[in-house]
């Protein structure tokens, strides 16, 4: 006989959590082993339980879905992740894929098409759904910048010129204006301000 799939459910909110537990109850293949109401308590919970697909949301307190993938997959790298989620934009689903996660699917898919990602996820297949894919198409990640590169984009969100910026980072004005050219790029910006609507689009400032 079949051994079951021992599946994770990590979600915030607790109708997304008894939703799935009832539809995946119901396959004669699938063991729900536990619910998780956050990333922190899906890594614990995962510690614990040892399943074999955790269902991850990528928006949750604490500890986002990212976060906890990373984490689990560090202990543990033969947990696989599943991402289920309703929005979020293409740099948290890249950022999941990136830290490990064998799949990536929206809430919106069909009944049949969440069931078949566990299985073929929990078969050591990589899923992603077209509907994820036209995001990673049509919204490109954004390359990694790094913390001087994040430090100054804060400070033109923020509204500070160049001067304002070399002297609050103590960096020369030259220094400034090559990491802001890196920046552009970066984002595809071709202004400053386009670059600071980007960043907030996009979640990469830190308030």
């Amino acid at each position: 006989m079949t051994r079951s799939i021992k599946v994770l459910i990590a979600d915030d909110h607790s109708v997304v959590r008894m939703g799935l537990t009832s539809l995946l109850g119901t396959a004669k293949n699938v063991e729900i082993v536990g619910e998780a109401i956050d990333g922190a308590d899906a890594v614990r919970k995962t510690a614990r339980l040892n399943p074999d697909v955790v269902i991850m949301d990528l928006v949750m307190p604490r500890k986002d879905g990212v976060a906890a993938t990373e984490e689990i997959l560090a202990a543990n790298a033969a947990v696989k992740i599943l991402i289920l989620t309703t929005f979020g934009t293409s740099d948290d689903i890249a950022r999941a894929l990136r830290a490990g996660a064998a799949g990536a699917i929206m809430k919106s898919a069909t009944n049949r098409e969440l069931l078949a990602a566990v299985q073929a996820v929990a078969a050591g297949k990589r899923v992603v759904s077209d509907e994820v894919e036209g995001i990673l198409a049509n919204d490109p990640p954004i390359p990694d910048l790094s913390q001087r590169q994040h430090e100054i984009l804060e400070s033109i969100s923020r509204g500070l010129t160049n001067k304002d910026i070399a002297t609050q980072l103590d960096i020369s004005l030259e220094s400034v204006k090559s990491h802001i050219k890196i920046i552009l790029e970066k984002l595809g910006a071709a202004s400053r301000t386009e670059a600071a609507s980007i960043a907030q689009r996009k979640h990469l400032l830190a308030h």
